[in-house]
């Protein structure tokens, strides 16, 4: 019950300090934009290049493989 009751007053004080700041909270938004584009880009970037290391790690394998199976096939 005290839990509902805390997260009713929050909210509330959340909107009151929206309202009384509203300027302040656009200026805190425009600055964290351009660093959450830079962080997800580098984020990005580091999935990408390690999804392609693991293609090419598989394709290597896979090579491999099918290089040792036909080498035993001609045996």
């Amino acid at each position: 019950m005290w839990v509902i009751v805390g997260g009713v007053v929050a909210i509330i004080l959340g909107v009151l300090g929206l309202i009384n700041w509203w300027s302040l909270f656009l200026k805190a938004l425009a600055a964290l934009v351009p660093f959450i584009l830079i962080v997800g880009g580098v984020l990005a970037t580091i999935i990408g290049i390690s999804t392609v290391k693991e293609k090419a790690e598989e394709k290597r394998q896979e090579a491999e493989v099918l290089g040792e199976s036909s080498e035993k096939d001609k045996s």
